[in-house]
């Protein structure tokens, strides 16, 4: 009944985050010089079109298009425009009678002016969602419309509370801790319940993640590095002055979350081993447990150390293809910022892992071995 009781109360809660939080973020928001929509269209002639082939990628364009479209929705629903689509390497969205795409229409000077802004792809995210909760609740059952509250759960808070609370000038350390103690509390008790193993991995994954997010911020002092010189810190760079961005610690933020749900999956693992190494032999001393904790996780630790480090090294295949291209030399692209961040990423992460181990070993010995009742 208590689980229950926390599921309808989680459900409840992400709800009005949804609903209440873009209220108040939005007044932080300054306000845009530009007054533009973007909106569902559908193409109903070409008029004019320049095009080529692209030398590089077969099967795409550059050059081009003169365009009648329709928008389908918003202000200016029901409405036609003529818009240009100007295919290059980069944005190549070729345009034919009938498709349907997103547009960007921005009033200027007392006039609309629009252009062809990317092509419709919402749909196939909804559809691979579908799929992923889909097939998450029916092997799952009730095990798995918990854990997807979860995941929802998470979602919501980076993007509703964790986001608007750095843009408001929140400090991102203590911030991000705080936010990420919630996410793994909550999650761990939706999926394990009011039990003594879950409060075992609740208390190795926050230790975990926060050595993780300790030793990042150690390095990235030392190597004089900061959100700027992650991938988009630019741009923020640039927002920056309209908000009261704090950019320093950005870095910690990323590798907390980046690491999380890693750390949470070995420290559930390792709690629920040792529960059931307990279960099988109750007399086991403190010590006899603990060391078998930290047998469990030698094998766990190898393989999702392996998993974190090759999931950034995939997000970063195409530096790393471009460092090769261009025959770099150790010296020269060792000291790149992005590579820096990059290794420090996959490397914090994966000592987050390793500490989590002993962390949720020690923890297993003081919450399972603790008498009944007390």
């Amino acid at each position: 009944m208590q689980e229950k009781i926390f599921a309808g109360a989680v459900l409840i809660i992400t709800v009005l985050l949804c609903i209440g939080m873009p209220k108040i973020s939005n007044k932080l928001k300054p306000e845009s010089p530009f007054t533009q929509e973007f909106a569902e269209g559908i193409i109903e002639e070409v008029l004019e079109e320049d095009l080529s082939p692209d030398p590089v990628v077969q099967g795409r364009y550059r050059g081009t298009q003169k365009l009648r479209v329709k928008i389908l929705e918003g202000k200016y629903k029901n409405t036609e425009f003529e818009v240009y689509n100007t295919l290059s390497s980069l944005h190549s969205n070729f345009a034919y009678k009938g498709l349907k795409a997103v547009f960007t229409l921005r009033e200027s000077g007392g006039q609309t002016a629009g252009w062809l802004y990317n092509l419709k792809r919402d749909t196939y995210v909804f559809v691979l969602l579908g799929l992923f909760f889909a097939a998450l609740i029916i092997l799952g059952r009730g095990q798995g419309l918990k854990s997807a509250l979860g995941l929802v759960f998470t979602c919501v808070v980076i993007v509703t509370v964790l986001i608007p609370a750095l843009f408001a000038g929140f400090p991102p350390v203590p911030v991000s801790i705080g936010l990420v103690s919630i996410m793994t509390i909550v999650c761990f008790i939706l999926i394990g319940g009011f039990t003594r193993k879950t409060y075992t991995a609740i208390a190795g994954t926050v230790s975990g993640i926060t050595i993780a997010g300790i030793i990042s911020a150690i390095v990235s002092y030392s190597a004089q590095l900061s959100g700027v010189n992650m991938e988009g810190g630019e741009q923020l760079l640039n927002l920056a002055p309209d908000y009261n961005l704090k950019l320093d610690g950005l870095l910690f933020t990323s590798i907390l979350i980046a690491s999380l749900g890693a750390v949470m999956d070995v420290s559930m693992s390792i709690a629920s081993s040792m529960q059931e190494i307990l279960s099988a032999n109750p007399h086991l001393s403190k010590k006899e447990l603990f060391q078998s904790g930290l047998t469990v996780g030698k094998d766990i630790t190898g393989t999702m150390s392996n998993t974190l480090i090759l999931a950034f090294a995939g997000a970063s295949l195409p530096l790393v293809m471009m460092i090769w291209g261009y025959g770099m030399s150790f010296k020269q692209f060792i000291n790149i910022p992005r590579i820096v961040i990059e290794i420090m990423h996959g490397i914090s992460g994966s000592i987050g892992i390793i500490a989590s181990v002993p962390c949720t070993a020690l923890a297993s010995v003081f919450v399972l071995k603790r008498p009944r009742g007390r």
